[in-house]
C-alpha cells in the first residue's frame, strides 16, 4: 500500500512527488503517457517559482539550463519596465517547459519517488482507510491517499465527481515550432509591425534554426480537437501579416483557446486536487505552469504531515481554503488581459489608459506581483502584515534563509534567544542567530515559505506551533538549533 498516489506525470505531480519523500512517505506517480511531452507550452518559471527551487536546492540545475530575462511586457503584453521587487530573484528564468519537467522528474526519482509511465487510471473508489485505483489493464493498485495532478481533461476529477465550472473558449490560437526561410531580420520587422495590434501573434527563435509560432486562429472551421496542419499555419500567417515566412519542417504543432474553469473544491475526502486538474486559464502572462508548482509546494507539506499522523486538525483544509482563491485571482488576471488584448476598439482603448497607469510604479510592481505570485498572502488570521506572506530569502549569521529550508521543515527565527519549539523540535528548527532581518522579534515560517506568526510572547507561540505543526511530543531540541 502506497501513503500517497499521484495521477499525473507533469511538473505538478513530479513537484509533489520531491515534497512528499522529502518527509519519507512512500509515493507512486502514475503517467498515462509513455514519454513525456516534446512540445513546449510554457517558457519560464516566474519569480515565487524560482525561489521555491532555490529553498529546495534545485535552483542551479535550473540557472544551467535557463536564461534570467529582466524586462517587461508580462501583463497583457504592456511594455513597462520591470519594477523593483521584493525579492533576491527580480527577473523571469527563460526555460522551455520540456527541460522543466525533465529536471523535476528527475529530482522526483533521485530523492526516491515511484514513477511509472504507460500507465492509465479509469477507475477509483475511496473508504475510511484509503484509495483504491483501477488501472486500465485490469489491475488495482491501494493508498492512504491520492492526487489528481492529471491536466484539464483531469479523470481524476471527472471520477470524484467535482464540478468544472467556467467559460468555453471563445477565440483559439495556434502554436507550434517549425523552421521558416524568411530571413531574422524579414521576421522581426514583419512581427513588430504585427504585433502593433495583434498582440497574440508572434515568432521568435527558439534554436536549432526553429521558430516558436504564435497566430490567430480566428476564421478557421472545423472540430476543434483535431490537431491543426502546416497548411492551417501558413493560411492564418497570410491573413495577418501578409506572409507565411516560409514556415516548414514542423517539430509539433497545436492550438489552444481561452478555456476558463475552476474546480469547486480541491478535496474529496482522501482525494485532491493541483494543477491544470483544478484550474485552466489562457496563457497570457505564463501563470499555469507556476501555479501548479506552487499548488503541489502547498499540498506536500501538509498530506506529509498527515501520513506521518501529526498533522492537526484542519490542516488538510488548508490547502483548498488557501489555494483556491489565488487561482481564482489568476483566472480574473487572465481574463483581463485577454480582453486587453483585442483589437476591438473599446478593450484598445481599456488598454491605452492601462498602460498609462502602469507608468506609476506601485501600479507596476502591483500588477507584475499578480503575475509573479509573490503578492499572495493567505488568510492566516490577525497579525501584522508580514503573517500569511511567503519569506524571501534573508542573509541570516548561520547561512542565507532558503539554504536552511531544504529538509522542508518549520522554521523559528527567534531574535530574543528566549523562545522555545520545544515539543516540536522534530517538526520545526529554532535559530537564533538571526541578524539584522526579519525586522521584528520572532517568526514562525512555515515548510512551504509562508509566515505563520510573528511575535515574541511564547504563549502564543505554541498556539500557532499546534495549529500548524500538530500536538507536541516530549523531544528536545534538534542538534546544532
Amino acid at each position: 500500500m502506497f501513503d500517497v498516489i499521484i495521477v499525473g506525470g507533469g511538473p505538478t505531480g513530479m513537484m509533489l512527488a520531491a515534497e512528499l519523500r522529502l518527509h519519507d512517505a512512500h509515493v507512486l506517480v502514475l503517467e498515462k503517457e509513455e514519454e513525456p511531452p516534446q512540445f513546449v507550452r510554457a517558457l519560464g518559471l516566474h519569480v515565487r517559482s524560482i525561489e521555491v527551487m532555490d529553498q529546495r536546492g534545485l535552483l542551479e540545475r535550473f540557472l544551467a539550463q535557463g536564461k534570467k530575462i529582466e524586462v517587461g511586457g508580462f501583463f497583457a503584453g504592456i511594455p513597462t519596465p520591470w519594477p523593483r521587487l521584493d525579492s533576491a530573484h527580480g527577473y523571469v528564468l527563460g526555460i522551455p517547459q520540456t527541460v522543466t519537467d525533465r529536471l523535476l522528474g528527475e529530482h522526483a526519482a533521485e530523492v526516491g519517488a515511484e514513477i511509472c509511465r504507460g500507465t492509465e487510471v479509469v477507475d477509483l473508489e475511496q473508504d475510511a482507510d484509503g484509495v483504491t485505483v483501477g488501472l486500465a489493464d485490469g489491475t488495482t493498485l491501494r493508498a492512504r491517499h491520492l492526487v489528481g495532478c492529471d491536466g484539464g481533461r483531469s479523470t481524476v476529477r471527472r471520477l470524484l465527481g467535482i464540478g468544472f465550472p467556467g467559460e468555453p473558449s471563445t477565440v483559439e490560437t495556434l502554436l507550434g515550432e517549425m523552421e521558416v526561410t524568411a530571413p531574422p531580420e524579414t521576421v522581426a520587422t514583419v512581427v513588430a509591425k504585427v504585433r502593433e495590434t495583434e498582440k497574440r501573434f508572434g515568432l521568435g527563435p527558439v534554436g536549432d534554426g526553429r521558430y516558436r509560432v504564435v497566430v490567430p486562429a480566428d476564421g478557421m472551421t472545423g472540430d476543434r480537437a483535431v490537431r491543426p496542419t502546416l497548411e492551417d499555419f501558413r493560411r492564418q500567417l497570410q491573413a495577418f501579416a501578409g506572409t507565411d515566412f516560409g514556415v516548414h519542417s514542423p517539430r509539433w504543432l497545436s492550438r489552444f483557446g481561452n478555456a476558463t474553469r475552476q474546480a469547486e473544491r480541491y478535496r474529496e475526502g482522501r482525494a485532491f486536487l493541483a494543477g491544470d486538474a483544478a484550474h485552466v486559464h489562457p496563457p497570457t502572462g505564463g501563470q499555469g505552469l507556476n501555479l501548479g508548482i506552487q499548488d503541489a509546494f502547498n499540498l506536500g507539506w501538509k498530506l506529509a504531515a498527515a501520513v506521518a499522523g501529526w498533522a492537526p486538525e484542519g490542516l488538510l483544509d488548508s490547502y483548498g481554503a488557501e489555494r483556491h482563491p489565488v487561482a481564482a485571482d489568476v483566472l480574473d488576471n487572465t481574463r483581463a488581459q485577454m480582453e486587453l488584448m483585442s483589437t476591438a476598439p473599446g478593450p484598445r482603448a481599456v488598454r491605452r489608459l492601462v498602460a498609462e497607469l502602469m507608468e506609476f510604479e506601485e501600479v507596476n510592481r502591483h500588477l507584475i506581483e499578480k503575475i509573479t505570485a509573490i503578492g499572495i498572502r493567505y488568510d492566516l488570521g490577525e497579525g501584522p502584515d508580514l503573517v500569511g506572506r511567503r519569506l524571501r530569502d534573508l542573509s541570516l549569521e548561520k547561512g542565507r534563509l532558503y539554504e536552511l529550508m531544504r529538509d522542508g521543515r518549520g522554521l523559528l527565527l527567534d531574535r530574543t534567544g528566549l523562545l522555545s519549539v520545544a515539543g516540536w523540535a522534530d517538526r520545526v528548527d529554532h535559530v537564533v542567530d538571526v541578524g539584522d532581518e526579519p525586522d521584528a522579534p520572532a517568526v514562525l515560517v512555515r515548510p512551504d515559505g509562508h509566515v505563520a506568526w510573528v511575535g515574541e510572547d511564547q504563549e502564543e507561540l505554541h498556539d500557532r506551533l499546534a495549529r500548524w505543526f500538530g500536538a507536541p511530543r516530549d523531544s528536545g531540541n534538534r542538534p546544532g538549533s
